[in-house]
């Protein structure tokens, strides 16, 4: 596979590709849901809810972290992860704009 040429694409489409790309697994979005719905949670928490093993659960959040969409706060031996609320906003933004409605597209003229 070639290498991304990201120059040819705006800054902002280069970002909702970052994004989509950070949530672009089925574990990612679970753990996303869980951490929105407990507005908290251990990892250990994550693996027994989800089903998943310790390294894998660890490699998404890992990923997770990396884009920012999650932060993580060290407590004894076990790290809390939680939503990074600045990051959430944006996402849910570029994604709104993203899905807006489609210029002159409608049931009868669209193919």
């Amino acid at each position: 596979m070639g290498a991304t040429k990201t120059g040819l694409f705006n800054e902002q489409q280069n970002e909702l590709a970052n994004m989509a790309k950070a949530i672009a697994h089925p574990a990612r979005i679970a753990i996303l849901q869980q951490l929105v719905k407990t507005n908290a949670c251990i990892c250990s928490d994550l693996v027994d809810e989800l089903g998943l093993a310790q390294p894998t659960i660890s490699q998404h959040l890992k990923e997770l972290k990396n884009a920012g969409i999650i932060q993580g706060t060290v407590e004894g031996t076990s790290v809390c992860y939680c939503i990074n609320p600045k990051m959430w906003k944006q996402y849910q933004q570029f994604f709104s704009g993203f899905f807006s409605e489609p210029a002159n597209c409608n049931d009868s003229k669209c193919c």
